[in-house]
């Protein structure tokens, strides 16, 4: 089944849920409270088979959890991060404007099984005048690729992560990586003059959300140190915060519009609500 294939059933579910049809699917192998909410970070490459791959941080954890994905996913997961919207909405961002006008609210999906080497997922949907939530089946990679639109929360069952952990990925050095609602960007020598950045090492904010944001932190600031080290890829900066040891706050140093900050932060996922922008701060192109 294509991605349209599977995005017009979905519709026709939701369209269906609107009006109070029964939806039938299977049961969530593993209770709610018992899953680890994460954060979408970055996609990558398993490093054996060079299938896409999600990567997932875990709060408080060393470890970055790698879960595969199909190529269109991936693409649409990294539009989601960097907050590319086309003009004309492709599959997930289609399902997520008709969820909002159908009043269908996404309010979290899981990853709660791995059966035969493949990850299972479901929607948690919110209807209009039901008071219980409407789970539906779906392949990992769409339920978080429509989480990225809708601002759902993503949860993963501990044996899922435990796995997980066995994959071998490889990173991108040069594409949006998102931890702790901080998104950044590498930054080059016309970026730095655009932005009268300072020549010091560093990666660029390109979008903030959740409590960086709440601190003052905004797009275009230069992100120079993480924890006393200084991330000199997109990636590195996920390696620093991954590093902070367990129980602290995260340590930020960075450049804002001529003086340098400093700033601490909570390794708790950031409400995945806020990631949608307020127009008085919109997010860098780069």
């Amino acid at each position: 089944m294509t991605a349209l294939q599977r995005g017009f059933l979905l519709l026709w579910l939701v369209g269906g849920l609107a009006f109070g049809m029964p939806v039938q699917g299977r049961e969530l192998a593993v209770e709610p409270e018992a899953m680890v909410e994460v954060e979408v970070a970055t996609v990558g490459i398993a490093g054996l088979t060079r299938v896409p791959v999600v990567l997932l941080r875990e709060p408080g954890a060393r470890e970055v959890i790698p879960i595969f994905i199909g190529p269109v996913e991936a693409g649409a997961i990294l539009r989601g991060l960097s907050g590319d919207r086309p003009r004309r909405p492709l599959t997930h961002e289609l399902l997520g404007d008709v969820l909002d006008g159908v009043e269908v609210r996404l309010e979290r999906i899981y990853i709660d099984a791995l059966v035969d080497g493949t990850f299972l997922g479901m929607l948690e949907l919110r209807v209009a005048g039901r008071d219980e939530p409407i789970h539906i089946d779906s392949r990992p990679s769409d339920a978080i690729a429509l989480a990225l639109t809708a601002g759902a929360s993503i949860h993963v069952a501990p044996a899922v992560m435990e796995a997980a952990r066995e994959i071998e990925y490889e990173g991108f050095h040069d594409q949006v990586v998102v931890a702790l609602g901080i998104s950044v960007t590498p930054v080059d020598d016309d970026l730095r003059e655009a932005l009268e950045l300072p020549d010091e090492p560093g990666v660029l904010v390109s979008d903030v959300r959740g409590k960086a944001s709440d601190a003052g932190m905004m797009p275009g600031a230069l992100l120079l140190e993480v924890n006393g080290e200084v991330p000199r890829t997109p990636l590195q900066f996920l390696e620093r915060v991954r590093d902070t040891p367990k129980g602290e706050d995260a340590q930020l140093r960075y450049w804002q519009e001529g003086e340098e900050h400093e700033l601490e932060l909570s390794t708790d996922v950031p409400d995945p609500r806020s990631r949608r922008r307020t127009p008085e701060r919109p997010s860098i192109e780069t």
